[in-house]
This record gives C-alpha cells, sequence and structure tokens, in this order.
C-alpha cells in the first residue's frame, strides 16, 4: 500500500498535465499513487492522458459523468486514496524532483498532521513572484486574513480529513478547506523550502478577479457564518495581505 496519495483533479490542461505527472513520476521518494479525476465530458484528452501513461501502475484515473468542478472531484478522489498521507497538486502546477522526500521526512519526523511549503508563481510563463509563508505555523486565525497555504504544496494525515472537505466553489474552494481543518484546532506547519511551480495563466479561474471576490464573499457568508459586514472586513484583509504578497 503507497504512504502518499497525490490527488489530481484534470480540465482542459493538455498543454500542461504531462508535465505535471512527469513531475511526480520523477520525485526520489516512489512510495506513492496518483489518482487523477478526469472532469470533462468530452473524452479527446483522456485517450491522450490514456496513451501517455498506459500501464503505469502508479496512476489510477476515475472518470466524472459530467464537469463537477475541481473541489468535488478532490473529494471524489479522497476517497479513492488508501494512502496514509494526502498530497494535492493541479493539472498545471509542476513538483520539484525531491518534494514528496523531504516534505514527508518533515511530516513523519515532527509528527504533523497538516503541511505546506513555499512556492514560485509564474504568471503566464513569464513573471516569478517567490511566496514564502509569513509564519512557520498558521492557525485558522491567521488564515482568515491571509491565505498562504499554496493548494499544490499542501500534504495532509488522512486520518484528519473530514467528508467534503472541499465546497462546489468555482475558486477559492481550498481556502474553505484549510479554514475547515484549522478550526478544528489543527494548525498549519510550513516546510520553509520552494518545491513547487505554480503556473497562473490567463483563462485560469483563478485570474478571475471578480468571481474570486465572489466566492471570497461566499467563503466568509455561507462557510463561516459571518454577517455582511464582518465578511466585507475579512475579505478586504484577505485581499490586502494578498497584494502585498505580490509585491
Amino acid at each position: 500500500m503507497p504512504l502518499v496519495s497525490i490527488i489530481l483533479p484534470y480540465y482542459r490542461k493538455i498543454n500542461y498535465v504531462k508535465k505535471t505527472i512527469n513531475s511526480i513520476l520523477d520525485q526520489s521518494f516512489k512510495d506513492f499513487e496518483i489518482i487523477l479525476i478526469y472532469d470533462d465530458e468530452d473524452l479527446h484528452d483522456l485517450s491522450v492522458i490514456e496513451n501517455d501513461f498506459k500501464n503505469n501502475p502508479k496512476i489510477k484515473i476515475i472518470k466524472n459523468s459530467k464537469n463537477l468542478g475541481a473541489g468535488v472531484s478532490r473529494n471524489i478522489g479522497i476517497k479513492h486514496a488508501i494512502g496514509e498521507i494526502i498530497a494535492f497538486v493541479d493539472s498545471d502546477d509542476f513538483w520539484l524532483p525531491d518534494k514528496l522526500e523531504r516534505q514527508t521526512k518533515f511530516m513523519q519526523e515532527n509528527s504533523l498532521d497538516f503541511t505546506f511549503c513555499n512556492y514560485d508563481k509564474v504568471i503566464s510563463g513569464k513573471k516569478t513572484i517567490k511566496v514564502k509563508s509569513s509564519k512557520s505555523i498558521l492557525n485558522y486565525n491567521d488564515l482568515l486574513v491571509s491565505n498562504e497555504v499554496g493548494l499544490s504544496t499542501v500534504q495532509l494525515n488522512k486520518k484528519i480529513i473530514m467528508d467534503d472537505l472541499f465546497p462546489p466553489l468555482k475558486t477559492k474552494e481550498d481556502f474553505v478547506a484549510w479554514l475547515k481543518i484549522t478550526k478544528k484546532n489543527i494548525n498549519a506547519y510550513n516546510f520553509p523550502q520552494t518545491l513547487v511551480v505554480w503556473n497562473k495563466t490567463k483563462n485560469s479561474l483563478s485570474s478571475n478577479l471578480f468571481q474570486k471576490l465572489y466566492d471570497g464573499l461566499l467563503v466568509f457568508m455561507k462557510y463561516e457564518k459571518f454577517n455582511f459586514i464582518k465578511s466585507l472586513y475579512y475579505l478586504l484583509l484577505l485581499s490586502i495581505n494578498s497584494i502585498k504578497r505580490k509585491i
């Protein structure tokens, strides 16, 4: 049984996903499985992926009957995972070769349930922003005002994951997940090394400012049960701190 299960939702990023998968297969740490959730009714890309990685026993492909979104797809992947540790990666992000080895060792040696690392954010293949956590340990109150946890950097102990960890939002679904976990007094621990490259393209949902603001408001009003004024206050703090990290 593999120690780490890697959850990889896929939707129409064929130009990136092969590099993503290869960055995982090239890891120095080999005790893992990849669970790719194919979240697209169009099967063209599926045939390409299957042809490129056929007969690889580390890769398990699950096909959704319709497009459900990345968050719901991750929940499906988690249910199929058999590893003790759950790692996440998006289909246009890449891992450095020792990512799994170093972060898993960090988790095991310190008996941690929730870890994340630093990452490079590459914008449209040109500008690179180095994203580092301002603290070595983040709690619920820290995350409310500054989400410094990049999804493709996260590794969780499976035992702490609750049902339907990720909500059906178009963006910010990972933010809700981290708030759910830290609200249970489980802190997020930063491994202070850059081990991930996050690609941000013009067409990605994460680049849609209006969608991010709308979903951000939903996070605080629907999932944190804050009133409208309090939600606006925290959304403003979250936005300001996000801008600061880009300067």
